[in-house]
């Protein structure tokens, strides 16, 4: 049963151990990030073909029909394999779909950048493809305005949405403002993501990642977010400079039932590098038991 209801103050979640995935040392987390397509640790990769797009999907075990899926949707450089600690801390609970968005990952490349709208369409229809019932969808950073996208034009596809380091602030609307936020954030970052980031962009091509960008500073996710008619948490890292104090609130205050999470210590990548506090994040907001395991 989801927990619902009015708007909430902002919640601080203690530091605390971060469970198996997020316990691991950083080669053992760059090993299981880049393991795709191999299985690992309870993950396994499958493509379907989604409006004549070879899709790859990073999936979990099936839990039975009677537990919500969780739709894990990556940022634009990157793919499904920076979210596997995440992936990985949920699976216990939920079947987890990891997709690469088209051009991205292990997707098929099209021959242009999707905006926010397009991916949403996409996913849309590979939740179909799947006949997946209606969703929690976890959105990080270009991927949070995707999600913002999907529960705004197909809201009978989604039960309630997680909003991790949603892009992009107004006040930083232009690619010199992100990339100058983003060369801040480098800085906060575990290391052991930076290979992951460099296999995303050599797969997805520097192109694709500056189209794409384009897109996020030019896409309105204002005008999606007073569309989310499912409950939502904004979740950001408290150290994230891409989503700065005054950006997180406004969003929070936009979306109708919405409540906000700040992690301690972490950056913008906080479903990466915080995936017990943003599992236990979308548990609490799912109405869900966590495992003592």
């Amino acid at each position: 049963m989801i927990r619902s209801g009015g708007r909430h103050p902002a919640t601080s979640l203690r530091t605390t151990e971060c469970g198996a995935a997020a316990s691991r040392s950083g080669p053992t987390l760059l090993r299981l990030a880049l393991s795709a397509p191999r299985a690992a640790t309870g993950l396994t990769s499958e493509w379907r073909t989604v409006d004549g797009l070879r899709t790859h999907v990073r999936r979990s075990d099936d839990l039975g029909q009677s537990t919500l899926p969780v739709l894990l949707v990556h940022g634009l450089a990157v793919s499904h394999r920076y979210l596997t600690p995440l992936a990985v801390t949920l699976a216990g609970t939920h079947p987890v779909y990891a997709p690469d968005l088209p051009g991205f990952g292990l997707s098929a490349r099209p021959p242009r950048a999707y905006d926010a709208q397009q991916h949403s369409d996409h996913l849309a229809a590979l939740l179909t493809a799947y006949r997946l019932p209606p969703v929690c969808v976890v959105g990080h950073s270009f991927g949070a305005e995707v999600a913002a996208a999907l529960a705004a034009r197909h809201p009978g596809r989604v039960r309630a949405v997680v909003l991790a380091g949603p892009t992009s602030d107004p006040q930083a609307r232009s690619r010199r403002a992100q990339v100058g936020r983003w060369l801040v954030d480098t800085t906060r970052e575990a290391l052991w993501q930076a290979p992951v980031l460099l296999r995303d962009v050599v797969d997805a091509r520097p192109w694709r990642v500056w189209a794409t960008l384009s897109h996020s500073i030019h896409n309105r996710v204002e005008d999606d977010l007073t569309r989310i008619a499912a409950p939502t948490v904004v979740v950001t890292g408290a150290r994230d400079p891409l989503v700065p104090t005054a950006w997180r609130a406004r969003v929070t205050q936009l979306v109708p039932r919405a409540r906000t999470v700040v992690v301690p210590g972490a950056a913008h990548n906080v479903a990466t590098t915080a995936p017990r506090q943003v599992a236990d994040t979308v548990r609490a907001l799912l109405g869900t038991s966590i495992p003592t395991s």
